[in-house]
């Protein structure tokens, strides 16, 4: 007799997964877990309006159904959806795409986040190296952070010159537009948060062992760079905002309403609908007599240290 056999052995299996997948929301959600007690005041002082814990759950999981009927028209369509995610360092952009692509399959909804250009792709058409990752029919791609390195961080470091952000400027509405003619959805977010709200996210990752992996030089740089950056946003915006892909602005001052509010946003620019699923019947499995299971070496087995 397995446990499957009584309603009552059911139902506590299905309520044993049910914590488990709680469980997993609430680990994502535990990034202030090791600040300090005076640091997490600080920071909870600053947000005394943000969303209360079950409202905010409540709400993701509700999103979540609906990016899996996303997820599901966009194989039985075959469509081709690109999201670009671009925002301050610190800005949120990863915690909205992990919240987005936490129940969905990797082989439909995937991320692209490239490191910085080898010397081979410093020689190529700029936009060459992002090429390969855009979508074939029935995938949605994610890209953290994009194209539009070159009008920010390029930019203001100095790491592309004068002449190569004019060609950018210049090209990137016409490259866009070919996009789209193909037939992808191409959606643009901006994460924004103040000046006070980065110095904050920064300090907490300074004394965050598990997101001090998070700060890079560039990082660093931000900040004392952020009139530049505030200069070189401004340009950006008024010279890549077309209609066929308008940028759309998050704010992320709060965490928990920005990535409701994107995902909402961004179900809103996506015309699909419900797909029927067929009814799916479990198999009996076969048992046959003259099977007798193996027995495997315990040095085989990964140690039970929990």
């Amino acid at each position: 007799m397995t446990l499957f056999d009584d309603a009552q052995g059911q139902k506590d299996w299905l309520e044993a997964e049910l914590e488990d997948t709680l469980d997993e929301d609430f680990e994502i959600d535990l990034e202030d877990a090791l600040l300090s007690l005076e640091i997490k005041k600080i920071y909870q002082a600053k947000h005394q309006d943000t969303l209360p814990r079950k409202e905010y759950f409540l709400n993701l999981l509700k999103l979540q159904a609906e990016l899996i009927k996303l997820h599901d028209w966009v194989q039985d369509t075959q469509a081709k959806i690109v999201v670009l995610f671009e925002g301050r360092d610190s800005a949120g952009k990863g915690g909205v795409i992990k919240r987005i692509t936490q129940r969905l399959d990797p082989r439909v909804c995937r991320v692209v986040a490239l490191p910085k250009p080898t010397d081979r792709e410093q020689t190529q058409w700029y936009f060459q190296r992002y090429v390969p990752h855009l979508p074939a029919g029935g995938e949605m791609v994610l890209f953290d952070r994009s194209w539009y390195n070159r009008a920010g961080v390029e930019k203001v470091m100095g790491f592309a010159s004068d002449e190569q952000v004019e060609a950018f400027f210049r090209d990137v509405p016409e490259f866009e537009r070919m996009l789209v003619r193909s037939g992808i959805i191409l959606i643009k977010y901006w994460f924004s948060i103040t000046d006070d709200e980065q110095q904050m996210r920064f300090f907490m990752r300074i004394h965050d062992p598990l997101k001090q992996w998070k700060l890079s030089p560039m990082d660093l740089q931000s900040r004392v760079r952020w009139e530049d950056y505030t200069k070189a946003k401004e340009e950006m915006f008024a010279r890549t905002n077309i209609p066929e892909a308008p940028w759309w602005i998050v704010p992320a001052n709060d965490k928990k309403r920005a990535r409701l509010n994107c995902i909402q946003h961004l179900l809103d620019q996506i015309p699909y609908k419900e797909v029927p699923r067929e009814t799916i019947q479990l198999p009996n499995r076969v048992f046959n007599t003259d099977y007798e299971r193996g027995e495997l070496p315990d040095e085989l087995y990964v140690p039970q240290v929990f």
